[in-house]
């Protein structure tokens, strides 16, 4: 079965999401438009600066739109800012900041610190493939961290080794799938595999 996937394109990583997920054989569109969105199966909201974002989901009326989507079950994946975007609650947001929710999750915004203290780690993911032998090798830039997660979402990974061991970087409520790291600039797709399955399973 085709599913037709749509990658938010107001800011960020659009092209690598895009890639990866044609490359799983899935029909990967950019959405900037509410008749975009209500043509895809399920959506991909990219890492880049959450507050930018969350601006211009407001100047494109985005986000009443989603949000009816995401109500009504529509998967949707969000990678780092995406991550904050779906999330409930955030701690360290500027003043404004609003999100889209859907994730029973609170997360910290530039939880493992600045641009310069961006790092890269292994992590064994509950769903994703092989990787309680073979962990995804996870990239973080300006990464949150989840600080709660409520009892409608379960933590699937978690950062193993130095100062942030034990820390949530991946949660998954239904057909919600958030990650702290952006799985788009590894070459492993199966962080992407897991949710066209997810996807997949829902429509």
């Amino acid at each position: 079965m085709t599913v037709t996937i749509g990658v938010l394109a107001l800011q960020g990583d659009v092209r690598e999401h895009v890639h990866v997920l044609s490359s799983l054989g899935a029909r990967a569109v950019p959405v900037r438009r509410e008749t975009e969105l209500a043509a895809v199966d399920a959506l991909v909201i990219p890492g880049g600066e959450s507050t930018t974002i969350d601006k211009l989901l407001r100047a494109f009326e985005l986000v009443e739109p989603i949000q009816e989507r995401l109500r009504a079950g529509m998967p949707a994946y969000g990678s780092c800012a995406g991550m904050i975007l779906l999330a409930d609650r955030v701690l360290g947001g500027i003043e404004g900041q609003q999100t889209l929710g859907g994730v029973d999750v609170t997360v910290r915004r530039n939880a493992f610190g600045r641009q310069v203290d961006s790092f890269e780690t292994d992590l064994v993911i509950d769903g994703v493939e092989d990787s309680a032998t073979d962990p995804v090798h996870a990239v973080f830039i300006r990464a949150p961290w989840v600080e709660e997660v409520g009892p409608a979402a379960t933590a699937i990974g978690r950062v193993e080794v130095g100062p942030a061991a034990g820390r949530i970087v991946a949660v998954r409520q239904g057909p919600l799938l958030v990650t702290s790291f952006h799985p788009e600039v590894t070459g492993d797709t199966r962080v992407h595999r897991l949710f066209v399955k997810i996807v997949r399973e829902s429509v």
